[in-house]
């Protein structure tokens, strides 16, 4: 076993087996269902993680602070397994979705929420350095996350599950000065609409989840007064980050027989429906 693996395998995380974990062959997917959440230290990952957990749901908790993870473990220990990953690191990403299929023998839903903004600037005042950073965790990560889930969901039996992708408002709309963001946003659509097609034959469900001012530490500056396309700045209304966990929740637990392609929810007043 590499480096890697070893730190992402469950025993050396110290992630203690949970009792209600039971070996697949005994196992019914109506019994448990099993999860993974990027980004789950923080904000909307944490809350849709949470979400699940209190719902019965498995949950791997995949994100780079382990400390963080723990956090929103504890809300039900029992039904979390930690596995700190970098989601822009192919070896990572790799190990912490072996371990996924060591211990539960199957994935049926994936979150991919883990993501990164920089600070706004023209395009030309973008370094290469930062625009590679962005498009690494956003672009990158969910890629590498939805190939470990789509490759374990194909070969697993039952065969199928579910990844939803976090899009963002972003991926409809600008802020200012947001080329990275917006740009990995954009093609998170074309790699959400890829899964769900090609998924198809394999009963891989994939969709998008569009998440508009969600109250967490990232949008504690909307309150402030944040840029807006006229030029001025303005104070944006936020949801409570519960909403968006509702949302994915949903998502979540529909039969495979059913999709929501692409789902917004966001503050009823924030600045993008029209003209503001």
């Amino acid at each position: 076993m590499d480096s890697a693996h070893a730190a992402l395998d469950p025993v050396a995380a110290h992630v203690t087996p949970s009792p209600e974990v039971v070996p697949l062959a005994a196992a019914s997917p109506l019994q448990t269902r099993f999860a993974a959440v990027t980004g789950a230290g923080s904000g909307i990952g944490r809350a849709a993680a949470q979400a699940l957990m209190q719902a019965g749901w498995q949950v791997a908790l995949l994100g780079r602070r382990e400390a963080m993870l723990r956090e929103t473990a504890a809300l039900a220990p029992e039904r979390a397994l930690v596995l700190p990953a970098d989601v822009a690191d192919e070896a990572q990403v790799s190990a912490a979705f072996d371990a996924i299929e060591r211990r539960w023998g199957r994935l049926d839903f994936l979150f991919n929420n883990a993501g990164r903004g920089a600070p706004a600037s023209d395009i030309d005042e973008l370094s290469l350095e930062t625009w590679r950073a962005v498009v690494d965790v956003n672009l990158t990560g969910s890629f590498l996350c939805a190939r470990a889930a789509f490759g374990l969901m194909k070969r697993q039996s039952p065969r199928g599950g579910r990844i939803v992708n976090n899009g963002s408002i972003s991926a409809h709309a600008p802020r200012p000065g947001s080329i990275a963001y917006t740009s990995t946003k954009h093609a998170i659509t074309g790699l959400t609409k890829t899964l769900a097609l090609d998924g198809r034959r394999h009963d891989i469900a994939a969709g998008q989840i569009d998440i508009g001012n969600a109250e967490t530490d990232l949008t504690e500056r909307f309150k402030q007064g944040v840029p807006q396309a006229h030029g001025g700045t303005m104070v944006e209304p936020v949801m409570d980050v519960g909403h968006a966990a509702s949302a994915v929740l949903y998502m979540a637990g529909l039969p495979l027989s059913a999709n929501v392609p692409f789902l917004t929810v966001m503050a009823t007043k924030m600045p993008y429906i029209g003209r503001g």
